[in-house]
């Protein structure tokens, strides 16, 4: 994967300055363009420190040529330490490898964000209880797309209510070729919460758009995956500026 950042065509970036907190940014959405601040970058030149990697058995999630490279048997699920409050962009590469390797199955390219957990206050409290195991992620609030799911056969959104139910809307279960994933080629994953507007997009393309009354606003980043060997880079979060 390459180590510059594919931008958005909609990204524009009209000011830097030193120090991560202070580069800004300007972000069309729907229509309007909104000010924004970095707030987390990971390029992963610096191990995995910022991240908690939850993996069942027969898995590894290591630091391969400045890539955070997810290789994974049985499910595997790792969150960004870091908790995001409010209106934010979270921004990603991803790389779903088929190159003949033991877990090199297409399929699965998930995440979770403003993920919270009702029964503690830490989050991490129960990181080693859940385990990577998917079933263990149900009860926890929180937003989730599954691109690729069902080995490849289906993308879907869910908003997690909390205590198991995570309803999936007729509108959200997606099957066509254009909402899969392609092998080997390079996934440019944003992901947007903005005053109850929570959108998904894959390479520019729009692919959920939902208007949530009662948003979640505070949570945390996880990227998803389950027997699947998947490169991750260019890990960026923006906080909006109303």
């Amino acid at each position: 994967m390459c180590k510059k950042p594919i931008p958005f065509i909609f990204l524009i970036i009209y000011m830097s300055l030193f120090g991560c907190s202070h580069q800004q940014t300007g972000i069309l959405i729907k229509g309007k363009s909104i000010k924004a601040n970095l707030i987390a970058d990971d390029q992963f030149n610096n191990g995995l420190s910022n991240w908690m990697i939850e993996q069942r058995d027969g898995g590894t999630v290591e630091i391969s040529d400045g890539q955070m490279d997810i290789d994974d048997a049985n499910g595997c699920t790792v969150w960004y330490k870091q908790k995001f409050e409010g209106n934010i962009v979270i921004e990603y590469d991803a790389v779903v490898l088929d190159k003949g390797g033991k877990n090199d199955r297409v399929s699965d390219l998930n995440c979770f964000w403003m993920a919270s957990d009702a029964d503690n206050i830490d989050f991490f409290a129960n990181s080693t209880e859940r385990g990577g195991k998917f079933q263990n992620y149900h009860k926890l609030q929180l937003y989730y797309v599954g691109l690729g799911g069902h080995d490849n056969t289906k993308t879907r959104f869910r908003r997690y209510a909390g205590g198991g139910e995570r309803p999936c809307l007729p509108e959200h279960d997606l099957s066509d070729k254009q909402f899969l994933i392609t092998a080997n080629q390079l996934n440019s994953i944003r992901l947007v919460v903005y005053n109850g507007t929570i959108q998904y997009h894959r390479n520019n393309q729009l692919i959920y758009d939902f208007k949530d009354e009662h948003p979640y606003t505070t949570g945390y980043f996880g990227i998803r995956t389950y027997k699947n060997h998947m490169l991750i880079d260019n890990f960026k979060v923006y906080q909006l500026i109303d």
